[in-house]
């Protein structure tokens, strides 16, 4: 019973990076423009455009599902 739950936990340790390795996010660049404190844009000296923050984030996948009956 030990060697059994020896080798499958040898046969999970070995196929997890695989599948870890798979399951790489997918993500897109998003660009905000910066505002002051008083709501305006802040705008950048060198090239009169306004700075923006960017950030990476996921993209997430949505699901289609069934329609939900109408009650009569």
């Amino acid at each position: 019973m030990k060697h059994l739950i020896f080798v499958a936990g040898l046969a999970l340790s070995v196929a997890y990076p695989v599948y870890a390795a798979d399951a790489k996010p997918e993500t897109k660049k998003v660009c905000v423009d910066a505002q002051g404190k008083d709501g305006k844009p802040i705008m950048d000296p060198k090239t009169n455009k306004p700075k923006q923050n960017c950030k990476e984030v996921k993209v997430h996948k949505k699901h289609e599902g069934t329609a939900v009956p109408t009650k009569k």
